[in-house]
């Protein structure tokens, strides 16, 4: 059984990356974002990034850096078949999935503006915001030293590849087919 995890700014393309592992390569697929939005409805909070961050960082600094992800590979673990897990928000969920072995992390990042775009198009729930509130956003989720809260900063730097997506979705499958190898 092989885990991939999926980090990577918002926006670049994480989602198109979890399609093609999905939909090509057969891969099942765990999120993050529908992990914490099944628990914010349970809380009747609102569905928003806000309420995801603050739901995230407080399941993390009552359990522990990687629950999150650690709940998902559980889920992934009895299902036995090479699994996706997106979305990698923080150091101590990569060295707890480093750990279990047959495990690769890939980045997706693209440029601020192509992003947003892309966010505005996708149109989610967490989604409806302005520009200036994506970047505000992006910025409080970069970087840290609190091993509870969101750095995709050195989710990034800890990545086996990172793939850059500022062109087409063939693009895009090129990249994780030339690192993925399956």
């Amino acid at each position: 059984m092989k885990i991939i995890g999926i980090t990577g700014t918002l926006g670049a393309g994480k989602g198109t990356v979890v399609d093609y592992l999905v939909k090509d390569m057969g891969y099942k697929h765990y999120s993050v974002r529908a992990f914490l939005i099944e628990e914010i409805k349970k809380r009747g909070l609102p569905v928003n990034r806000d309420s995801m961050t603050e739901v995230a960082n407080e399941l993390r600094a009552k359990y522990s850096p990687a629950y999150i992800i650690e709940q998902l590979y559980g889920i992934a673990e009895k299902g036995g078949v090479s699994s996706i897990i997106e979305s990698i928000r923080t150091p101590g969920e990569i060295d707890f999935l480093k750990k279990q072995g047959s495990f690769i992390l890939l980045a997706v990042n693209a440029d601020p503006k192509l992003r947003y775009d892309r966010v505005v198009i996708r149109g989610s729930e967490t989604d409806k915001i302005s520009f200036e509130t994506f970047i505000a956003n992006e910025k409080r989720e970069f970087i840290t030293s609190d091993p509870n809260k969101q750095n995709l900063s050195k989710c990034i730097q800890l990545a086996d590849y990172v793939l850059h997506n500022d062109g087409s979705i063939s693009d895009l499958v090129t990249q994780v087919s030339e690192v993925i190898g399956d």
